[in-house]
């Protein structure tokens, strides 16, 4: 069995291979690409996740490519909901920026234009301690 249409006999394959295809319509009647994150923007997102990781804070994370949106979700245990998810939305990066970090609740933390400037929003605060 094979992936090859059946032909009849006396018939050949090469007379499918004249036809001519217009690649504007192939390219738009094909599946539209989801939206992914770069390697850089995955390397600065792991770069947190690394830390947030070794300081016990969380455990597991999923990534997810739509055709909207791209989303880095993070979780504290994997059978729970997610604690953050940082999302790639081109659609707004002409208007607030197409990333930001959503909280359990849906709630947007940051918003911006530049990934490494939204992701601050895990930075620590120094605290004083007294002794």
């Amino acid at each position: 069995m094979t992936d090859q249409p059946d032909l009849s006999p006396g018939e050949s394959g090469a007379q499918g291979s004249n036809v001519i295809v217009d690649l504007r319509e192939y390219r738009n009647g094909k599946d539209p690409i989801p939206v992914t994150f770069h390697r850089r923007e995955l390397d600065a997102i792991l770069r947190i996740y690394g830390r947030m990781v070794g300081e016990g804070e969380w455990r597991d994370y999923a990534i997810d490519h739509t055709l909207e949106k791209a989303v880095f979700s993070i979780f504290k245990r994997s059978g729970e909901m997610a604690l953050y998810r940082v999302e790639k939305n081109p659609k707004l990066a002409a208007k607030q920026g197409a990333y930001s970090v959503l909280n359990a609740h849906g709630m947007i933390l940051k918003r911006g234009h530049d990934l490494a400037q939204v992701l601050r929003v895990f930075d620590k605060a120094l605290k004083l301690i007294k002794s």
